[in-house]
């Protein structure tokens, strides 16, 4: 089979863009033939498996004079913000976009095309090619942006609804696709997150006996990721000053936001490690270093970065995000999560400022419980592979 894969935003650099690359690689081992067109730079040499045809569509170029439009207000490169674009930058990215698919289609001839997030770029694939049968994926972001974005909300609800499936992480984003674009129940389908296992795993060997707790971290180093939070709780724990380290990997979402969080750690009563963006490998030895994986997002889905600290040996402290409870327990019964309530939002993903300090004081309290626990060992999540996702997604072709 023949599979175009579709998105508007750099391959690898977030969540969805690794969930893209790994689903062109599983299906490539599988002996699909694949596509890709993607957003980037003109210096990004984005990693697919030989014989994969890639059409880029390049910006901060002629073409499109502006940044990587991203499904974040904040990403963890240069970017746009869709509710900045103006009407011109709108039909630019919609010409740029549209050729390179007139391009992939005549010269690849795909049997199935993939588009990832339910946005702007989808709808304009949707309409574009009426015959062609086309999924889309769900990441959450975009639920965030039809409901805070006035960007041709209307028309993009209307070319979604007329995709042929759309796959979604877990339930509560299947409810909002069901609410948000009117989709119809029978064409939802849940399709989970999976984890590379040749990556990551759980190293056979001891513990560091030095008796330092270490804390880890990925993601962008943002506040809307609750960095600030976790920083500032720090001072909330008990251990003696050399007795605990945080590492933060992940890139800048906001540069002037990374300086204050960069102020925060200098004052923070622990050690506080920037790591910078990692690759798969080297984050993965990270996970086995640390004992506890900490992820106090105020917005998030199905953070594919649990499954992967899961997989590598660590216990987990976690934001209760809509859904995520009841996922992991059906998913991954025993491992070891332990949940913060959500601050109090508004506007979908702002937090109330009184809110944060209870926020904090918990999340404190849940990273000390978690470090009384037994270390974790190996969790069997070995089922939440990208080979079952390409299944899920190929049974329903």
């Amino acid at each position: 089979m023949n599979i175009l894969s579709i998105t508007a935003q750099k391959p690898e650099s977030t969540g969805s863009g690794i969930y893209l690359t790994e689903l062109v690689k599983t299906f490539a081992a599988q002996g699909h033939k694949q596509a890709v067109i993607a957003g980037i730079y003109e210096d990004d040499g984005p990693q697919f498996p030989e014989g994969t045809a890639f059409y880029p569509v390049c910006f901060s170029s002629e073409r499109l004079p502006f940044y990587i439009v991203g499904m974040s207000d904040e990403m963890p490169y240069r970017s746009t913000r869709y509710r900045d674009m103006t009407d011109e930058m709108a039909e630019q990215f919609k010409e740029a976009f549209l050729e390179a698919v007139d391009r992939a289609v005549e010269e690849f001839r795909p049997d199935l095309i993939l588009c990832h997030h339910l946005y702007l770029l989808t709808a304009l694939v949707r309409e574009h090619l009426p015959e062609h049968r086309i999924y889309g994926f769900c990441h959450n972001t975009d639920l965030r942006q039809m409901m805070k974005t006035p960007l041709r909300r209307g028309y993009i609800a209307e070319q979604i609804r007329r995709l042929d499936a759309v796959f979604v992480p877990q339930a509560a984003q299947a409810e909002g696709v069901e609410r948000i674009y009117g989709m119809e129940t029978d064409k939802i389908h849940m399709s989970g997150t999976g984890y590379n296992q040749e990556i990551f795993y759980h190293k056979e060997y001891s513990p560091r006996r030095d008796g330092v707790l270490r804390l880890a971290y990925a993601g962008k180093i943002a506040e809307k990721k609750g960095v600030m939070s976790l920083i500032r709780c720090l001072s909330r724990l008990p251990y003696e000053r050399e007795s605990l380290v945080l590492c933060l990997a992940g890139g800048a979402g906001n540069e002037e936001e990374y300086r204050e969080i960069q102020h925060l750690a200098e004052e923070a009563p622990y050690e506080v490690e920037f790591l910078g963006k990692l690759p798969q490998r080297e984050l993965a030895k990270v996970y086995n270093e640390s004992d506890i994986f900490v992820l106090p997002s105020f917005f998030d889905g199905l953070p594919l970065t649990v499954i992967e600290a899961l997989a590598c040996g660590d216990k987990v402290v976690v934001t209760d995000f809509p859904g995520i409870r009841d996922w992991l327990g059906k998913e991954a019964p025993g491992a070891p999560v332990l949940y913060v309530s959500m601050p109090r939002m508004r506007h979908t993903d702002e937090v109330v400022p009184e809110s944060l300090e209870a926020f904090e004081r918990e999340l404190a309290a849940k990273i000390k419980e978690c470090a009384e626990l037994p270390v974790a060992g190996r969790t069997d999540i070995t089922h939440l592979s990208w080979k079952n996702i390409c299944e899920r997604i190929l049974e329903i072709s």
